[in-house]
């Protein structure tokens, strides 16, 4: 078996109850193979970005999983067509989204995947969580609270 790494994975909904699809899907990435631990951010509150329809409801899971980022990726995409996630048209509303950002150290550009993912530094819904669980984190050469500086024009608010 591979030795874990440290994945980090955002969450985000904004059809149905998005809170309560989260909670359930962070139970499912815990009972799935090759993922021996989830830690979840706090959950936030974020207009959409690039996008319509309603707020969502954002986290960030740090994953210590034995899965390749494509394995992990088809396990993420597996879960969301479980969860009804449609996609009519770029940036539609959905009632989840799960985006692989990190995988350890991982640089990858596939035609599925690009690792790191490639706007997560332009998203204080990823940024914010993000930092919950990792606050050391550099992106880049820089820290999270440097690129959350950029995102002042992104409102973002933490839910009990």
């Amino acid at each position: 078996m591979a030795a874990p790494v440290r994945a980090y994975i955002g969450l985000g909904a904004n059809l149905g109850d998005s809170a309560a699809t989260l909670r359930a899907v962070l139970a499912e990435l815990a009972a799935t193979d090759g993922i021996l631990a989830v830690t979840a951010s706090p959950f936030y509150r974020t207009a959409p970005v690039d996008a319509s329809g309603p707020d969502f409801v954002n986290a960030v899971a740090a994953l210590d999983t034995t899965l390749a980022p494509l394995d992990l990726l088809d396990q993420l995409q597996a879960l969301e067509l479980r969860h009804g996630r449609e996609r009519p048209y770029r940036n539609a509303p959905r009632t989840l989204d799960l985006d692989l950002l990190l995988h350890g150290d991982t640089t990858l550009a596939h035609e599925r995947l690009t690792l790191p993912h490639p706007r997560m530094r332009l998203r204080a819904f990823v940024l914010r969580p993000l930092r919950d669980l990792a606050p050391a984190l550099t992106l880049a050469g820089r820290g999270i609270d440097a690129w959350l500086g950029d995102l002042t024009d992104q409102p973002i608010e933490r839910l009990a």
